[in-house]
């Protein structure tokens, strides 16, 4: 059976969030497991009624998944997640309905992969000298292009060799900040990913704003910076949020005058907990980040 979105947890929903639009995905362009032509089957299966798939730091999938969501006849928008180091944190923020052949945006993009392949050799170094051999072969059999290679690559082949249970006991053990095999990298600064993505006629959004480690004054110096830099927009519903952070995080979007995006977060059918098109409404009183895209979608 397809799937359905949560209850709304409040009443006020403005008749216009009520799409079931589904922003932020992965496929194996990137760390998911499914092709764009696969996601787009299973999110016009879910009800899903507006798409987008976003990758990380990679526009190489947008072509084949706006070809097959019109294929199934699901509105599509062009997408990416860009890795922004702010605070000595990796940030992700999400472009939407941009022009993905925008030459400063691609270039920018590929400059910012510059660094995975390195960092992979990293850490698969810090894994062997656990006792664990074979980590960025054994990551690379998880994706495709090794200027994409990430810790959730690593995390998979963990798994596979039987070192952890699932993806969620690698993230305790191991890749992680004062664990084996965590290497930081230096990403794209905030001013700049917001500005790729503005230039090239998108909209930028904090992507799962309550996952980061800030403290409130840094989060407030966040927001504040991505707002000044052209930045419109916030995931305000999405799998990693909790109802109660539905809720700090549309008191945010009011606060700083951002619209709000609904998304996944969805990788793949055996690792992520919410599923394409299974998510809440977006809360009332706020303005969907689609209502601003409605020439862009496709």
């Amino acid at each position: 059976m397809p799937a359905r979105p949560c209850p709304a947890y409040n009443e006020n929903v403005n008749a216009s969030a009520i799409l079931n639009a589904d922003l932020h995905c992965h496929s194996v362009v990137s760390d998911g497991t499914l092709t764009p032509e696969a996601l787009a089957q299973r999110a016009k299966a879910n009800g899903v009624e507006l798409w987008a798939l976003t990758d990380h730091d990679e526009v190489g999938g947008v072509q084949r998944a706006a070809q097959a969501a019109a294929a199934a006849q699901l509105p599509f928008l062009s997408g990416v997640e860009i890795s922004v180091t702010f605070a000595g944190q990796t940030v992700h923020i999400v472009g939407l309905g941009f022009d993905a052949q925008d030459e400063r945006l691609v270039q920018g993009l590929r400059a910012t992969r510059g660094g995975r392949g390195e960092r992979a050799q990293e850490m698969a170094e810090q894994l062997r000298q656990v006792g664990i051999d074979g980590a960025y072969e054994g990551a690379l059999k998880y994706v495709g292009n090794p200027e994409l290679i990430s810790r959730t690559h690593f995390a998979r082949f963990l798994v596979e060799v039987g070192v952890c249970a699932d993806t969620p006991e690698v993230f305790r053990r191991f890749l992680t900040e004062g664990k084996p095999g965590f290497v930081p990298h230096r990403w794209a600064n905030l001013r700049d990913a917001v500005h790729w993505i503005g230039d090239a006629g998108g909209i930028a959004v904090v992507a799962h704003p309550a996952r980061y480690a800030f403290t409130a004054n840094e989060e407030y110096a966040l927001f504040t910076e991505f707002k000044a830099h052209g930045g419109r927009g916030v995931e305000v519903v999405t799998g990693s949020h909790s109802p109660s952070e539905y809720v700090k995080y549309a008191d945010l979007a009011r606060e700083f005058g951002l619209v709000a995006s609904r998304g996944s977060d969805f990788h793949s059918p055996d690792e992520s907990h919410t599923d394409l098109g299974a998510l809440p409404w977006l809360p009332g009183q706020l303005t969907p980040v689609w209502e601003l895209l409605e020439t862009r979608i496709h």
